[in-house]
């Protein structure tokens, strides 16, 4: 990845049923997958394909970016504003703290 100096690899993950993840991320910092809405807020079904990539990835971390108003836990996936994700962006450090 551009901003990284190490070896960092970006992928799509999708099952056979068609559940999908936006964007994978895998390198020194560890498994991450991220799945971004154009919502407001989060819904039971915007979280689907991060849980399916979670029970196949049990030591992922899974991030769910959107339009919303306040960062929220639901389950193991951290929902963050998208804008404030990528402000927190930084060379050479991890996703998401």
């Amino acid at each position: 990845m551009a901003y990284r100096s190490d070896d960092h690899r970006l992928f799509y993950w999708r099952t056979q049923s068609g559940v999908e993840v936006d964007f994978v991320v895998y390198g020194a910092t560890g498994l991450w997958a991220l799945e971004v809405k154009n919502a407001g807020r989060v819904r039971a079904e915007d979280r689907r394909g991060l849980t399916a990539f979670r029970q196949d990835y049990p030591n992922s971390r899974c991030l769910l970016l959107y339009r919303g108003n306040e960062r929220l836990k639901v389950e193991d996936v951290l929902c963050l504003l998208v804008d404030e994700f990528l402000k927190s962006l930084r060379p050479d450090q991890p996703l998401w703290r």
